[in-house]
């Protein structure tokens, strides 16, 4: 059964996604009701998916989601990446987050393990879908990790996804475009600021999800793509609606 799920994941999981024309809205920071034109929601795993919407549930599956640090220490200890010295590897650009460690097949089952747990819990929650964040942790590890490893590990979280009839999304990592992982869709942050948008339509057309964070590469990206997938623009901590600093818009 779990085997002709994965074979039709693109035609049942990825059917349901509304595509061109649709508009996201991307509720990292806490869930709300969102407006009525809204067909696609982001939310974190922790949260709710909104009813009569495509429900996408966020995962950070590559780098320690900011306070889990004492779990992972307590549970894990040993799928927290090291240096030669022995001291955890941080994200420079996000210190309070850790990265993890998939550098052997091993520790690449571990960890899926862990995240697949919480994929499935996703699925069980009513989410149609799974965004794994952090794939371009490799790029920022100072060698720690690297391209094949980051492969080999997704591969084992897109599987599991589509065993439980469930979308996934390749998170930005343009590097990746041409590798056979199993994605479905696309989250893109910022494509229009880095010029990678056309690529990522290239391989996926409409099945993508772009966030922009500056009003002029929004702007930008509305006149180049309007109409040919969710567009939106956002305030850089996508803080919920009703708090200081909000910013939602589409086209």
């Amino acid at each position: 059964m779990h085997s002709i799920v994965a074979a039709l994941v693109l035609t049942l999981g990825v059917s349901g996604f509304p595509g061109a024309g649709s508009v996201a809205d991307y509720q990292l920071g806490g869930g709300y009701r969102p407006t009525s034109e809204v067909d696609i929601v982001v939310r974190d795993r922790t949260d709710r998916p909104e009813k009569g919407t495509y429900s996408v549930c966020y995962v950070n599956a590559f780098q320690t989601q900011p306070g889990s640090l004492r779990w992972w220490r307590t549970k894990h200890p040993e799928l927290l990446l090291r240096d030669r010295h022995g001291k955890l590897v941080r994200d420079a650009d996000w210190p309070d987050e850790v990265f993890l460690d998939f550098r052997t097949k091993r520790k690449r089952v571990a960890l899926a393990r862990v995240v697949n747990r919480w994929i499935t819990s996703c699925d069980r929650r009513g989410f149609q879908a799974v965004e794994p964040d952090n794939l371009d942790a490799w790029t920022r590890s100072g060698g720690l990790l690297t391209k094949r490893q980051t492969v080999g590990y997704a591969k084992r979280l897109t599987r599991h996804a589509h065993r439980r009839d469930l979308a996934i999304a390749q998170k930005n990592t343009a590097e990746l475009l041409g590798r056979r992982v199993g994605f479905d869709f696309a989250v893109v942050e910022q494509c229009q600021q880095y010029r990678e948008c056309d690529a990522f339509v290239k391989r996926f057309g409409s099945r993508v999800i772009e966030v922009e964070y500056r009003r002029s590469a929004f702007r930008a990206a509305c006149k180049a793509r309007a109409g040919q997938h969710p567009i939106q623009l956002r305030d850089l901590d996508v803080v919920p609606r009703g708090s200081r600093g909000y910013v939602f818009e589409h086209c």
